[in-house]
């Protein structure tokens, strides 16, 4: 695990509240209507990468999603997640790692992604990130990637990005998984700001 990245998160998850982030939304609403289209069940085993502070969890749990796992590089902000959640955190597995050094230990219906990759700059980096993303996944199992898309930042946190255009994600995992939808949208910051971003949905082939 790089402890320098580890170091910057845990910062910036320590000393801002987590309405004052720029990525920060009450309810998900876009990633959840993406994992609807997916029609898992709810004892679908979904993981969020780079969670952070994320909202989803509550919402999956107020879904009756029973198998949720987090990830997140930083334990500053895992352990605001769970103090959020209470006594409904105990149904959720926290994991706290680098996606670039991560080797997976479960298999999952559903990954989800909101905050990581862009900021994975180096080809090294988003190729670790798509052998975790192989590993982790069933056949049959779905991925939902989003990021800076074109007309979206250059920076975010302090970090340089790499925006992605709509036809740049799904080809980082490989051919066994099928791109079945992919579209831009403009998230409005807590400040008031706007950033488009890109959203993907993948799946992979059985067999």
């Amino acid at each position: 695990m790089s402890d320098t990245r580890q170091e910057h998160w845990d910062k910036i998850f320590a000393t801002k509240d987590e309405e004052a982030v720029s990525w920060f939304q009450v309810r998900p609403e876009t990633s959840l209507r993406l994992i609807r289209a997916c029609g898992l069940p709810k004892a679908a085993g979904i993981l969020d990468v780079g969670a952070g502070c994320s909202h989803l969890p509550d919402a999956l749990l107020e879904e009756g999603f029973a198998n949720i796992a987090v990830l997140d590089i930083s334990a500053t902000a895992l352990a605001r997640t769970r103090a959020r959640l209470g006594d409904k955190g105990l149904a959720v597995r926290f994991i706290v790692a680098d996606l670039t050094a991560w080797q997976p230990d479960l298999t999952v219906d559903l990954w989800h992604d909101r905050a990581v990759l862009h900021f994975l700059t180096q080809d090294r980096d988003r190729a670790a990130y798509a052998d975790a993303v192989r590993q982790a996944v069933k056949p049959g199992g779905f991925v939902l990637i989003s990021g800076f898309a074109p007309g979206g930042p250059e920076r975010c946190s302090g970090l340089p990005v790499l925006r992605a255009n709509q036809d740049a994600i799904a080809p980082l995992l490989g051919p066994v998984f099928d791109l079945l939808e992919t579209f831009e949208e403009d998230h409005q910051t807590p400040s008031g700001g706007r950033q488009r971003f890109v959203f993907t949905r993948c799946q992979r082939r059985h067999g």
